[in-house]
């Protein structure tokens, strides 16, 4: 339960500073994580990035006040955080498919986004299989790919390395390098700084890393281990919303910010879809 109470908490910053600074650093303090962890917790519960639920709401607020004010368009955009009309006029459109300066015509078709709610999901029928598992550090050798802070962009680029990984010779390459037994194809969200944020899709090997590959040490830790069927990308999405909404508010466990990683069968190359699973890192409430 205090994983949703921090989520509250972090949408009540939010809605008291519409029309102020909205700072990541702090809506990550209040969450007890790391910047860009929260970004992804976020992006994954909310089902959109921090960044466009920020804009969303500031462009609700900003209609009802041109429907109920006589305040300057440029005055409003201003109070909610847009320096240039154009910037203004851009965000509001995205929102509400119309200008700031229509909005104040009767009639005119608005959207309205309200704060959002956290709340454990209540899910007729169906499960979550899961096991617990502590493993030792397992290094990892294959290709990789910068990310970005910005949770909708990494949404855009982690789908298009896969597709050209997997139709280049350099896939199976790494096919060939796995050494441990029991183990798939590897895809590994790492961060280490805002610097160095990389997706992997490699093998758990102790071969020499060849030419044109990177290596990465996934550390010890204790994992909550959830199985997929289905279509990869989907089902991996799927499960990490799960595992925050309805696994970790009552599991006495929290979510330990190492990297996230999927693990994908290697008999088919081709295949994007099938059984996968999900290794989550957590510790118990409380651990340091």
């Amino acid at each position: 339960m205090k994983w949703l109470k921090q989520l509250s908490e972090v949408v009540d910053y939010i809605e008291s500073n519409l029309t102020g600074v909205i700072s990541y650093d702090e809506v990550a303090k209040i969450a007890c994580c790391s910047t860009y962890y929260f970004q992804r917790i976020f992006s994954y519960v909310a089902d959109i990035p921090l960044s466009e639920y920020i804009r969303r709401r500031r462009m609700t607020a900003a209609a009802f006040e041109l429907q109920t004010s006589d305040k300057k368009v440029m005055d409003i955009g201003l109070k909610y955080g847009y320096e240039s009309p154009t910037s203004f006029n851009r965000a509001f459109q995205s929102v509400h498919g119309v200008a700031p300066t229509v909005a104040r015509t009767k009639g005119t078709l608005l959207t309205a986004y309200s704060p959002i709610s956290f709340s454990i999901s209540v899910v007729g029928g169906e499960n979550m299989n899961y096991r617990i598992e502590t493993k030792e550090t397992i290094r990892i050798v294959g290709a990789r790919t910068a990310l970005q802070e910005d949770m909708d962009q990494n949404q855009k680029i982690v789908p298009v390395f896969w597709n050209r990984m997997l139709e280049s010779r350099l896939f199976s390459e790494i096919c060939g390098l796995i050494d441990k037994e029991s183990y798939g194809i590897f895809g590994v969200t790492a961060y280490t700084n805002p610097q160095n944020i990389y997706y992997y899709i490699a093998a758990p090997t102790d071969k020499p890393i060849p030419d044109g590959m990177f290596e990465f040490e996934i550390p010890a830790a204790t994992w909550v281990v959830f199985e997929c069927n289905g279509h990869f990308k989907e089902s991996v999405q799927t499960i990490f919303k799960r595992f925050l909404t309805e696994w970790l508010p009552v599991s006495g466990y929290e979510y330990a910010q190492l990297p996230d990683i999927e693990v994908y069968p290697v008999n088919n190359k081709s295949s994007k879809g099938g059984h996968a699973e999900v290794w989550i890192a957590i510790k118990k409430e409380g651990e340091d």
